[in-house]
């Protein structure tokens, strides 16, 4: 197995030959489940490829709001790779992929005996911390065209670093369920986007047409 991802170009040649003798590459379809609870306990995924969305739901209503969308170089879970303890949340693949599956403990021991592995854990901890109070100020603060605009520049951002664009073949009601609204709400705001010229939109798919526009949009709700 040959390990290799841009955020852990860093790590040095004995630890990346520990991760390749222990690690295993997990296959996933679309709409699996493939963080499995018992599994998130015992072993730390690494995603290759893939998108996977991580979210809660109300049973009650069937309301959902995804708390994270993950892909190439993201990690799971963190929390308890840290804490130890068990972490319920949601899953479910909306794009077939490949992680990278380790025993939990040996994750644990490389953040003491490789710090620059450690280093990489926390400072991706400290990012999802950020999305998240992001989301919970988002869902407060802004309207739902706003956060629309917020989660296409983070999609760009996101893309530069890792070379996967995490909306494209996207659903809009995916897309909704990030922002915190509904299909046909997000409908109506790309129809906007682009009438002003900002998006192009084909079937599950965005482009940015015009950066200047959508820079003035973030410009001007102080984004």
């Amino acid at each position: 197995m040959h390990f290799k991802l841009e955020r852990f170009d860093s790590i040095g040649d004995g630890l990346r030959r520990e991760i390749e003798e222990v690690g295993r590459i997990v296959a996933f379809e679309k709409h699996d489940t493939p963080l499995d609870y018992d599994e998130t306990l015992n072993y730390f995924f690494i995603f290759l490829s893939g998108k996977v969305k991580v979210f809660e739901m109300n049973l009650s209503n069937g309301k959902e709001q995804t708390l994270y969308l993950l892909g190439r170089g993201d990690m799971y879970d963190t929390v308890t790779l840290l804490d130890g303890k068990p972490h319920e949340l949601m899953n479910e693949a909306l794009e077939a992929g490949e992680m990278l599956r380790v025993p939990i403990g040996k994750a644990r021991e490389w953040m003491y005996d490789y710090p620059i592995f450690g280093e990489i854990v926390l400072k991706y901890v400290a990012s999802q911390i950020r999305r998240v109070e992001e989301l919970a100020a988002d869902l407060t603060l802004l309207d739902t065209k706003e956060r629309l605009i917020k989660l296409i520049i983070e999609s760009i951002e996101k893309s530069r670093s890792t070379g996967q664009n995490i909306l494209e073949n996207l659903s809009h009601a995916e897309i909704a369920k990030l922002i915190g609204t509904v299909r046909h709400v997000v409908d109506r705001h790309i129809k906007q986007l682009k009438a002003e010229g900002i998006l192009e939109s084909g079937r599950r798919k965005l482009a940015l047409k015009n950066m200047e526009k959508l820079q003035e949009k973030l410009d001007d709700i102080g984004l």
